[in-house]
């Protein structure tokens, strides 16, 4: 028998990124905007080819094996591999338009950082995005609630949600660097994780790029 009419819709996340690698900063991101957006779930998404990285990343197979060990444990996460089936670059709004076909009458959530907003008009398709969504933008200045989200001079009175997060310096690009140069990185990434880095030599053949 279906669903009441008065059921409310499910509150659905989605969290995208080149997980290069996964680190402990992206699962507590995860983890406040389980609690703190009242979730059911959140898709976590790694990305085929992101348009606006032109670096080259590690295997697809990697990154997705990488963030199963990082999500394991939670019943609420779940992965796509809606972007890294996917050829060409990666656009959210392609994303989102699959998401929405595969599960209508979801209200949808597209979590993403600080950095991510303030250049949010630049994406692909944005001004539809908005129409799709509900952002919520992960504020680091957890300590100081009132503090306002740096945004493009196009997104003023968009409506969006906070994500408080405690400050985290931990970066993709950092544990890269420490890898290439023989550095430990026990501390910046879950446990698992690290022995799967270790297990198959991941960034320590390559120089420091950025992210």
């Amino acid at each position: 028998m279906g669903a009441g009419l008065n059921q409310p819709a499910a509150r659905v996340g989605i969290f995208g990124g080149s997980f290069d690698p996964v680190h402990n900063a992206h699962v507590a991101l995860a983890r406040q905007a389980l609690t703190g957006l009242a979730l059911d779930e959140l898709i976590w998404l790694p990305a085929g080819q992101p348009w606006q990285k032109p670096r080259v990343l590690a295997p697809v197979a990697d990154r997705e094996a990488m963030v199963r060990l990082a999500i394991h444990g939670e019943p609420r996460f779940t992965l796509s591999r809606i972007e890294t089936c996917r050829s060409g670059p990666s656009y959210t709004i392609d994303t989102v338009r699959e998401l929405r076909a595969q599960r209508p009458g979801v209200d949808w959530h597209l979590v993403i950082g600080q950095d991510q907003y303030a250049g949010f008009h630049t994406w692909h398709g944005w001004e539809e995005l908005l129409g799709l969504v509900t952002l919520a933008v992960a504020n680091r200045a957890a300590n100081r609630p009132e503090a306002p989200l740096s945004a493009g001079p196009q997104l003023p009175g968009v409506p969006h949600e906070a994500v408080a997060l405690p400050m985290m310096n931990i970066s993709s690009t950092d544990i890269r660097a420490r890898l290439a140069s023989g550095q430990g990185i026990a501390d910046l990434v879950p446990a698992p994780v690290a022995r799967y880095i270790a297990r198959h030599h991941l960034y320590q053949d390559q120089p420091p790029l950025r992210s």
